[in-house]
């Protein structure tokens, strides 16, 4: 009987079985859920309670609160700057922005990720530079960005595209690295080419490492991304933020800092869900509830 050339394993190959089931899960698990919604939900409401009294008081415990604006008055200042057009404005162009360089980011470091996992000659040749050029921080590619482009612009994606690019493409790189050498010997002896081994092998044991380079990439998105508005730009959370600390507006500067906060935890968590839809079979799906460091 000779060798089939048809490879199709019915489970991802991604070094592990399928995880059991989870104590948490089932009947059980919505009062753990609950549980962690209320624990979320009182760590917030103290949170604002100290940062009322600390305000109210106008602490000085070395740490000044004289001049930081109360919940309340943040409140009522947000009120007002969603109703108008321009801060929306502001909001549009930090989220396009943020649009562009993270899908920019995650289009080359993929695939690059795991043409360096899978091939020592790319990865040696590839590696140092991207080892020389990863500990920049984005705010020290701004003077550079403006030199090699034509628009600020242009520029601001172009360091919105580099804080993004590396977390992910060094996570890629290594989720492939980390693959079982069996696995692949084991898929040759079935007769898998380079085709079925990127399909069944590389990428579903790749991927849990992916997303959490995408999520760690989302978070260092927006800091680039920030940074460069603040230096470069002329529309953009990061912008108005900078601007309203210029004008001495307190209360605008805190609005600016809680919905930077806001638009990354609802872009990670974006990911985060996308992750549990791909990867309904992975354990490492777990981690990416976790902020990872880059």
């Amino acid at each position: 009987m000779g060798m089939t050339k048809n490879f199709a394993p019915s489970l991802p190959l991604s070094g592990s079985l399928p995880p059991p089931a989870r104590p948490g899960e089932g009947w059980g698990g919505g009062r753990l859920q609950l549980r962690s919604w209320a624990l979320g939900i009182t760590s917030l409401g103290l949170f604002l309670a100290a940062w009322h009294l600390a305000t109210l008081y106008r602490l000085d415990l070395h740490v000044r609160f004289g001049n930081v604006p109360s919940p309340e008055a943040v409140l009522r200042r947000a009120l007002v700057a969603f109703a108008d057009p321009r801060f929306l404005e502001h909001i549009a162009m930090s989220v396009q922005r943020i649009g562009a360089g993270f899908a920019l980011a995650a289009i080359v470091a993929v695939p690059l990720g795991i043409a360096m996992g899978r091939f020592a000659p790319l990865r040696s040749a590839v590696y140092p530079v991207v080892e020389v050029l990863r500990p920049i921080p984005a705010i020290a590619w701004v003077p550079m960005s403006i030199m090699l482009w034509p628009s600020n612009e242009e520029s601001i994606v172009f360091i919105t595209f580099l804080g993004s690019f590396f977390p992910i493409l060094i996570n890629t790189l290594h989720g492939v690295a980390a693959i079982d050498p069996a696995l692949v010997r084991a898929s040759r002896s079935l007769g898998a080419g380079e085709a079925a081994l990127f399909r069944h092998v590389f990428l579903p044991g790749a991927l849990p490492h992916i997303f959490t380079g995408l999520t760690v990439g989302m978070g260092v998105a927006w800091v680039s991304l920030i940074a460069a508005e603040m230096i470069s730009g002329q529309f953009g959370i990061g912008y108005f933020t900078w601007e309203a600390y210029a004008l001495v507006q307190y209360a605008d500067i805190v609005l600016g800092m809680l919905l930077i906060g806001v638009l990354g935890l609802a872009s990670s968590g974006l990911i985060r869900l996308l992750g549990r839809a791909v990867m309904p079979w992975s354990t490492a799906s777990a981690p990416l509830r976790r902020e990872a460091r880059p």
